[in-house]
C-alpha cells in the first residue's frame, strides 16, 4: 500500500512514516535470526519499504489548486523535468481539454503528454497524442517531429516480425504522412531510413511464412510468399534470401526456366556472392529473346 499526503495532515504523515522508519532502523537486528535466504528477501523488503516513504515525503501534485492554464502548464512542465510522469501526465491532459483551440500552450501541451505517455511506457497513448497534434495543428513547428514520433511509437509496438502487424501498418503510414505532408522537412531523410527498416520487417515477415510453406513441401504457396518479398520490398536486405530460396522453390518442382530466369539476375545483382553461385549451379543464364543475334537477311537475287 502506497501512502500519500498533504502538509495539513502533518500529525497523520509523522506517525505513518514514523512506523516505516523504525521498521527499517530495527531490520538489522531481525537478520541475526534469519537464514541467508531469507535475509535477501528482507533486504529487498527493506529497500520497497524505504521508497515507500520517499514517495511519502514527495506533496501530493494537486490540480485543483491551480487557478490558470499559464500556472497549470509550468507546474506540468516542472514535474516533466522532474521525471515525474504520472503528474505531468495528469497536468497535461487537462491541459489538453481546457486550453482554448487558439492558445499555444495547446500543441505544446500535447507534445509533452505524448512524450510523457513515451517515457512511461504507454507507447499508443505516446502515439495517439502525437497524431492529435499532427492533425489539429498541421502547421505547428512541431507537428513533423510529432509525426516522426508517432511513427516511431506505432513501431515500437510491433516488437517482433512475426506478431500482428497492424501497429506496423499505422507506423508506415504515419511515416508517409510525415513525407507527404512535409516534404522539405529536414526529418524526411530520417523518416525513409527508417522506412527501411521497417519494410524490412515485412520483408522477414513474408520470408519466414514462405519458409514455413516450403518446409512442409508446399512450393506454390512458398513461391508466392517470395515473389512478394521481391516485389513489394525489393531493396530491403532479406530481397535476397527470398530469392535464394525461391530458386531452390523451382528447383523442386522442376520450373526449370523460372529458375534459370532468377538464377541469371541473381549473377548479376550479386556477381561475386558464394551463395548465389553454389545455389544457382548447374542452372544456365536465360537466353533472352532481345540478346540473340539476327543475321542479316540475304539481298534477293535479281
Amino acid at each position: 500500500m502506497i501512502w500519500t499526503f498533504r502538509h495539513a495532515d502533518s500529525d497523520e504523515f509523522n506517525r505513518r512514516t514514523g512506523y516505516l522508519s523504525r521498521f527499517v532502523y530495527e531490520l538489522p537486528s531481525l537478520f541475526r535470526v534469519l537464514t541467508p535466504d531469507m535475509q535477501r528477501t528482507s533486504w529487498r523488503l527493506a529497500a520497497a519499504l524505504s521508497l515507500v516513504a520517499l514517495a511519502a515525503c514527495r506533496p501530493e501534485f494537486e490540480l485543483k489548486k491551480f487557478t490558470n492554464n499559464e500556472a497549470l502548464y509550468s507546474a506540468s512542465f516542472r514535474e516533466y523535468q522532474r521525471h515525474h510522469w504520472d503528474n505531468a501526465i495528469s497536468g497535461f491532459e487537462k491541459l489538453t481539454t481546457d486550453l482554448p483551440a487558439r492558445d499555444s500552450l495547446l500543441p505544446r501541451s500535447y507534445w509533452y503528454l505524448a512524450s510523457a505517455h513515451e517515457n512511461q511506457g504507454e507507447h499508443l497513448l505516446a502515439a495517439q497524442s502525437w497524431s492529435r497534434l499532427v492533425e489539429t495543428f498541421p502547421d505547428d513547428s512541431l507537428a513533423d517531429d510529432a509525426a516522426l514520433e508517432s511513427a516511431r511509437s506505432y513501431a515500437r509496438m510491433w516488437r517482433k516480425p512475426q506478431l500482428d502487424p497492424t501497429y506496423g501498418e499505422t507506423s508506415l503510414a504515419s511515416y508517409n504522412t510525415l513525407i507527404g505532408l512535409y516534404p522539405s522537412s529536414n526529418l524526411v531523410p530520417t523518416a525513409q531510413k527508417e522506412i527501411g527498416e521497417l519494410e524490412n520487417k515485412f520483408a522477414i515477415k513474408d520470408f519466414d511464412t514462405g519458409n514455413i510453406y516450403f518446409r512442409r513441401k508446399a512450393y506454390d504457396s512458398a513461391i508466392i510468399y517470395y515473389k512478394d518479398v521481391l516485389t513489394k520490398y525489393a531493396n530491403s536486405p532479406t530481397a535476397r534470401d527470398a530469392a535464394l530460396k525461391l530458386v531452390e522453390a523451382f528447383k523442386r518442382i522442376r520450373y526449370r526456366e523460372d529458375a534459370s530466369e532468377m538464377c541469371t539476375e541473381l549473377r548479376q545483382r550479386y556477381p561475386r556472392d558464394a551463395d548465389v553461385k553454389q545455389t544457382c549451379t548447374g542452372i544456365p543464364d536465360i537466353v533472352r529473346a532481345d540478346s540473340v543475334a539476327v543475321k542479316p537477311a540475304k539481298p534477293p537475287t535479281l
